[in-house]
């Protein structure tokens, strides 16, 4: 008998109402825009509006739209099209300076009550929005200097340990670290905790002397570490970025390759991708700062830094700290950006490792009530023209953020004040979290993928897709009669399904996605062909109507699960292993699989039913 349960329908109807509700925003067009973030402690309020739209008037731009957005701090510039949005960034970033980053941006035109329940457009690829291709080339001298660096300071915390007094630990040619011991006594006891310490390189004793000399083998493997350690830290920056699907290789012995989708503008992702920003803690050590820079003679154990803030000469004032580090960013756990309860101003709660709050709360307690410094580092790239040729330097900005005395004891947690807005606080939260890099790169090459280029892409996609769908439903509506309905029916609500679960989701589609829709579509065209002849099958060994129906959908649903269990099979294996396109196309035929045998089964039968089920007197059906 020809029947099916109520309860079906409703669940059928209520995936109806979901995947309508989640697909629709994708008919909704992004407008082409230019996004305004403050830069320097700048302010975006109303001012600034009426600026931004008195340089698009003499630029000769009429906006849809100059709105401010203070929950993301920014303005942005709703534009016509993509002519305009070029030529009012270039406007705007004569008329702003340096005052402001002017980048350009999609704006989504989605409605607010749908933003709020989660329904977005589905994320586009590089190949279909645009975006920015970076190649990228890693310093690995400046990466091997900061292993060594790294090494030598753990030599002198393991002399310093072991109670072997060091008069230095000095760094000389061919990668050859000498620590020279007070008392050539204790040489090969210092010898053999530097071994212990650092098994993988080569130490003996040289008269009242260690030399650790790091092998060849040794230095290939950290130049390959800090390879891969600027990998993944690119990664984790753009993750927190929001890119999605982007993709990050290496190419070469030391380049890497990044593309980021729906990125049109360089300035933002090279200010977050290149720069590498840490903080170190350190001791101030007393003494007359000013005298120091006049004379030249500074404390042996000192180094001379600069505060923030000016002084009241309007000049950076000096300051003496220790040159030996209490704990630095390469120690950090876990960091957020928030507001200070006491102060009111921009902070970044910090948390340390262990071995880092272990330093920070040995030193916390024995210096309560000292002052202790905070120092902020970042290594930007820069590339200068130097007699017609570029030449590319890495510029390190040194500045002590803040100052204060050590009121109790802490060790693992604590906060980070003295940043100029809630931005500058939330960068360097971001930088800190994502990790540092191992060495700085240089952006060698960078192209930009343009959006009429990805629309062109699309238009072509989808018109692929479109014939595809439209050649299958012609097909089944002139070879399967009234069956050929029902199956146009499960079709289209496969499709709507598989868009609303990918823009659900955050999918990103891509070209190969594209592909992978149009292959599930043939897929979901198969299962019905199964359905269909079956029953035509039950027909003729003149099995009833209604019988012939059930027996079809009922024996034809196992030949098609393990028909689809090989292709989802096949799906993840392309998910885990492959990259990039690949996983777009996997992506795609993956959730087009899935619909198409809820659609393919479950909802054509409810259809069947529907228009058949309740004819008692049924001879004959039109298929």
């Amino acid at each position: 008998m020809l029947t099916y349960p109520r309860w079906k329908y409703f669940v059928i109807l209520i995936v109806l109402l979901l995947s309508a509700v989640y697909a629709v925003p994708n008919i909704f067009p992004q407008d082409p825009s230019v996004q305004v973030t403050a830069n320097h402690g700048a302010k975006i309020d109303q001012a600034l509006r009426t600026r931004v739209g008195n340089s698009l008037g003499k630029a000769g731009v009429s906006p849809k739209a100059i709105e401010l957005d203070d929950r993301k701090g920014n303005l942005l510039v709703r534009l016509n099209n993509p002519d305009q949005q070029v030529k009012s960034a270039d406007a705007l970033r004569d008329s702003l300076g340096n005052e402001y980053v002017v980048a350009l941006n999609l704006a989504s035109n989605v409605p607010n009550w749908l933003e709020k329940i989660g329904a977005k457009p589905m994320l586009l690829g590089l190949d279909l929005q645009g975006g920015v291709h970076f190649l990228m080339q890693v310093d690995q001298k400046a990466a091997l200097d900061k292993r060594l660096e790294a090494t030598a300071e753990d030599m002198r915390v393991v002399l310093r340990d072991g109670h072997v007094r060091y008069e230095s630990v000095e760094r000389r040619a061919n990668n050859t670290l000498i620590a020279t011991v007070g008392n050539p006594a204790d040489a090969e006891k210092a010898r053999e905790l530097i071994a212990k310490n650092q098994p993988n390189v080569l130490v003996e004793v040289q008269g009242n002397s260690v030399a650790a000399k790091v092998p060849d083998a040794e230095l290939q493997r950290m130049a390959l570490d800090a390879i891969e350690q600027n990998i993944g830290t690119l990664r984790n920056r753009i993750n927190a970025l929001g890119v999605a699907e982007p993709i990050i290789q290496r190419q070469g012995s030391d380049r890497i390759v990044v593309q980021l989708p729906g990125v049109q503008d360089t300035a933002q992702a090279k200010r977050i991708l290149g720069a590498t920003a840490t903080l170190e803690y350190r001791a101030v050590v007393e003494g007359n700062a000013y005298d120091a820079v006049s004379s030249g003679v500074v404390p042996p154990e000192a180094r001379v830094y600069y505060r923030k803030d000016p002084g009241p000469d309007g000049k950076p004032m000096p300051i003496l700290l220790n040159k030996r580090v209490i704990a630095s960013g390469d120690q950090l756990v876990g960091a957020t950006s928030g507001m200070d309860p006491q102060s009111g101003s921009p902070s970044v709660s910090v948390r340390l490792n262990a071995v880092g709050g272990q330093r920070m709360f040995d030193f916390t307690s024995e210096n309560v009530g000292k002052p202790m410094a905070v120092v902020y580092i970042e290594r930007v790239p820069e590339v200068r023209v130097v007699d017609g040729k570029e030449v590319r330097t890495t510029k390190i900005n040194e500045e002590v953020i803040s100052v204060a005395n050590i009121n109790g004891v802490f060790g693992k947690d604590f906060q980070t004040t003295g940043l100029d807005s809630s931005k500058e606080a939330a960068d360097l939260a971001l930088l800190l979290r994502s990790g540092s890099l191992a060495a700085p790169m240089d952006f060698i090459e960078e192209r930009i993928v343009g959006p009429s280029l990805g629309r062109e892409n699309v238009e072509r996609g989808l018109t692929a897709v479109l014939y595809s769908f439209a050649f299958a439903l012609i097909f089944f509506l002139f070879y399967y009669r009234m069956f050929g309905v029902i199956t146009c029916l499960a079709l289209l609500l496969n499709m709507l399904m598989l868009i609303a679960v990918m823009s659900l989701f955050g999918a990103t589609l891509t070209l190969p996605g594209l592909a992978g829709i149009a292959l599930t579509v043939g897929m979901s065209v198969d299962a019905n062909v199964l359905i269909n002849e079956r029953i035509r099958e039950e027909l003729r060994l003149g099995l009833p109507p209604q019988t012939a129906i059930a027996e079809g959908y009922e024996r034809a649903s196992g030949t098609i699960a393990d028909a689809n269990l090989t292709a989802i099979l096949a799906g993840i294996a392309l998910f885990a292993f492959g990259t990039g396109p690949v996983k777009g196309f996997a992506v795609s035929m993956l959730v087009g699989i899935l619909t198409s045998l809820y659609t393919a089964v479950g909802v054509s039968r409810a259809l069947a039913t529907l228009f058949y089920g309740g004819r008692r007197k049924l001879k004959s059906i039109w298929i």
